[in-house]
């Protein structure tokens, strides 16, 4: 049975700009991970599901209640966390019923088994503790998000639509929503660039501007799908390349044979002797065959040149995004950072960071790691010098450069070239753009203004703004850095800080990232504890 039909469905941008169409998909009991580049449609499609945006074209039939997860909860000074629940007047009227100011409409209406089934549903997102009547805005943003999945657990719609569900989640959190997902039996629709909860996934279904593609399984499948599609591309190209080279040739070779019969023809006319009658009637068939031949020739080469198109274009989406990152001559003995007993504490507050002793030397890869609230952010705001200690001390032994996962440095109301001028004010224009052109951002490219980008175009221009300094860091430091990125994004931010030659000290929560960039070493922050290091 599917709970949500999509038939020819299309859909655009505010501006009449396309953004797909002819899409079809059903949705059952099953757990689909939606997955597309930033720009594609995932989060327009999840409200086209949900009914909260009409289609441009095409039909959409529900025979289930959709059930979404609030990217932005409302966390205002009135809301209270049962508020966030859905459940604010049926928890009142317990309430009154409880001090004995209920009317008889109270009675009737109440909700008795309400109680149990908010604990139950807070118990199972990890919040079992939670004070129902706790001011929401007092709740931290994955607290907040918990908070919106016990709702959808206590309303028990017959689909989920979840979109991003783990950004800024800790490893704790994360677990939660895996967790969550991996015993909902209803349908769900799930948007995410996390691949630990794509792996989870009964299909992967991948948005373009043509449609929705299926691809059964999680994850782990859908890439070992994709990497067959893109062999498959590229032997195509390959095979589309000789045939224009095949026709190309044999239509040299025809023009050549025709250069040579008509240059017989007027050698015999010249001799005489011949009626001219015949002589016409000899030319006009050989004009005629020429034209077919001629004809024939340009629809073989409209033919191969149109598949060879056909087959660069799979090739060119099938094709990772890839760059590469300026070498940073970091020497390996060379001690980067150096922190020596560091501590800190806001006024009045008790220590949030103590007792931090560590070094980073050479080219090494470091994760820091711990919950949300540990103090990952204050510790990288030390390291950067935008905090003093309040004890101990930090040393920096090599340039560095900060990007977060806003890419922070960059103004929106700037061009990704004027970005660059002035970041690095003594470049020349041709410098400039030859090291834009290194980060993929080539000709008009650069002229884009930072703004407009995408989460992967933004971090990749903040690369060729640092990078490309007169003086390259030798330390990257990376806040959460994957959070807003499509996977062909992250995919690409892999492949290249895997090869950086420079040290690494990274904020992130993504497993499968710190993998694929080589982490060598681990520092693991507790709350209001000292850090261990789980090299």
């Amino acid at each position: 049975m599917s709970f949500i039909t999509l038939d020819s469905v299309s859909a655009a941008t505010p501006d009449g700009r396309l953004l797909f169409e002819n899409l079809n998909l059903a949705i059952g009991a099953e757990r689909i991970g939606l997955v597309g580049r930033n720009g594609v449609g995932k989060s327009t499609l999840l409200a086209l599901i949900a009914g909260a945006r009409a289609p441009r074209s095409g039909t959409i039939a529900r025979a289930g209640a959709v059930g979404v997860l609030a990217q932005i909860p409302d966390l205002s000074s009135q809301t209270r966390v049962v508020d966030l629940l859905g459940s604010g007047p049926a928890w009142d009227r317990l309430s009154r019923i409880e001090r004995g100011e209920a009317d008889e409409d109270d009675f009737v209406e109440a909700d008795w088994d309400l109680p149990g089934r908010l604990d139950q549903a807070l118990s199972d997102v990890g919040l079992g503790d939670l004070d129902l009547e706790r001011p929401a805005a007092s709740l931290s943003g994955g607290q907040a998000t918990r908070a919106g999945l016990a709702r959808l657990l206590v309303a028990a719609p017959d689909v989920l639509l979840l979109d991003e569900p783990t950004n800024n989640l800790d490893a704790e959190a994360r677990a939660v929503v895996v967790r969550l997902l991996s015993r909902w039996r209803g349908g769900a629709v799930v948007v995410s660039h996390d691949r630990t909860l794509l792996r989870g996934m009964d299909r992967i279904v991948e948005l373009s501007s043509l449609g929705a593609r299926s691809y059964g399984g999680g994850y782990d499948l859908y890439v070992e799908r994709k990497a067959l599609e893109a062999e498959a591309a590229q032997r195509d190209l390959d095979h589309a390349e000789r045939e224009v080279r095949r026709v190309s040739r044999e239509a040299q070779i025809a023009q050549e044979r025709k250069a040579r019969r008509d240059a017989a023809g007027r050698r015999f006319a010249d001799r005489g002797g011949t009626p001219k009658i015949l002589l016409g009637a000899m030319a006009e068939r050989a004009q005629n065959s020429g034209a077919r031949e001629g004809k024939l020739a340009d629809k073989l080469a409209a033919q191969a040149r149109d598949a060879k198109a056909a087959a660069e274009a799979r090739v060119e989406r099938a094709r990772a995004l890839g760059f590469e990152l300026p070498p940073s001559g970091l020497p390996e003995g060379r001690t980067v950072l150096a922190l020596d007993d560091v501590g800190f504490a806001w006024p009045g507050a008790a220590p949030g960071i103590d007792g931090l002793s560590w070094r980073i030397c050479g080219p090494e890869r470091v994760a820091l790691s711990g919950p949300n609230g540990a103090g990952k952010t204050t510790l990288i705001r030390l390291i950067t010098g935008a905090l003093a200690p309040t004890q101990g001390a930090v040393r920096l032994g090599a340039p560095f450069a900060l990007l977060d996962q806003r890419a922070a440095l960059l103004r929106d109301d700037e061009t990704i070239l004027e970005n660059f001028r002035r970041l690095n004010p003594t470049a020349s224009p041709n410098a400039a753009h030859a090291a834009l052109a290194r980060f993929l951002f080539r000709n008009t490219a650069a002229h884009q203004a930072a703004g407009t980008l995408s989460g992967g175009e933004r971090l990749r221009a903040a690369l060729a703004c640092v990078l490309c300094a007169a003086t390259p860091p030798q330390l990257l430091i990376l806040d959460e850095p994957t959070n807003h990125l499509d996977l062909a994004s992250i995919e690409a931010i892999e492949a290249a800080l895997s090869a950086y030659d420079g040290a690494l000290l990274v904020v992130s929560h993504d497993e499968d990232f710190l993998a694929a960039i080589g982490v060598e070493r681990r520092i693991a922050l507790k709350r209001r504890d000292a850090a261990d290091d789980v090299g």
